[in-house]
């Protein structure tokens, strides 16, 4: 055949050309928009390297990264939530529970377990947000408030991790009824001189704020964590006001004494170590972080 009668595929423009790139690789900051190679992010603790933006992480996630060894012996974990007012909303409540079962692999929105922190037996919980938000229901109640029964039992500082948007709504006054329940818990720690200390992450908001999130002999935020009872809009709409810029968020609490410290991820374990060493009595040098807040300074 002569060559002016080959047929041949024709040339792709420029602009029509498509790079594959395989999935996973990026992620996006929510904060400063900059595309990020997913395994710097990892390896930074989950923070963006470049704006220090907290990426939210499983409650797992959370327990290895402060726990030695990363190992946590969990408990309770066989406890899972019914629907007693048969409530439903677009789709039924139990339906609900069993699609974030699937999805988290947990029973629940909260992991309880012990384990050893710079060579201190601990109780330890946190929450998953994973599963309906954080929310706080009866098992999730139960399970903090046994938390703080067998640290009380077996002398052991508590730490839960709190990443909530507050009381599950499907349980009605059930989930408003374990405020009070774990408040109770934590204030017969307190009597014991048992240490409790309360991470708070984004966001730590609603009923779990209005309880056991804010009670801790010390309460320690990520930076710039949402954490708060009403949502801002909620606020603005009943005072007719304006927020002040940053409302709400851990570096305002920090400033009008609502919290104590603001640490970041990658130095919360040292922070919780020193802690430990200071208010059990074993001696240590104490990071900076932890020695610049307004309880030492």
């Amino acid at each position: 055949m002569a060559w002016f009668k080959k047929e041949r595929t024709p040339k792709q423009r420029s602009h029509e050309r498509r790079v594959t790139i395989p999935e996973g690789l990026w992620v996006k900051c929510d904060n400063c928009k900059e595309i990020i190679y997913k395994k710097e992010v990892a390896r930074n603790a989950n923070v963006c390297p470049k704006c220090n933006y907290h990426f939210r992480i499983s409650a797992r996630e959370r327990l290895e990264q402060i726990l030695d060894n990363g190992t946590v012996d969990e408990f309770d974990s066989n406890i899972a939530p019914t629907d007693p007012l048969g409530f439903e909303d677009s789709k039924p409540y139990s339906k609900r529970i069993e699609e974030s079962q699937k999805k988290t692999g947990l029973n629940d929105a909260f992991i309880s377990g012990t384990g050893t922190l710079g060579g201190h037996p601990v109780v330890i919980g946190a929450m998953e947000y994973g599963f309906m938000g954080g929310s706080m229901g009866s098992v999730v109640g139960e399970k903090v408030a046994r938390c703080a029964e067998k640290s009380l039992e077996e002398r052991r500082p508590l730490i839960v991790i709190s990443c909530s948007g507050g009381a599950r709504m499907q349980e009605g006054v059930l989930s408003l009824m374990q405020m009070a329940k774990i408040s109770a818990a934590l204030a017969r720690l307190d009597d014991a001189r048992i240490p409790f200390f309360s991470i708070l992450t984004d966001p730590t908001t609603g009923g779990v704020t209005a309880s056991f999130a804010m009670l801790g002999d010390l309460n320690i935020a990520e930076p710039k964590a949402l954490i708060g009872f009403a949502g801002p809009r909620v606020i603005e709409q009943t005072i007719k006001q304006k927020l002040p810029h940053g409302f709400q968020r851990s570096e305002f609490l920090l400033e009008h004494g609502m919290i104590d410290l603001i640490v970041d991820r990658s130095q919360l374990r040292d922070v919780l170590i020193a802690c430990l060493n200071v208010m059990v009595g074993a001696p240590q040098t104490i990071p900076t972080a932890l020695a610049s807040s307004p309880l030492l300074g």
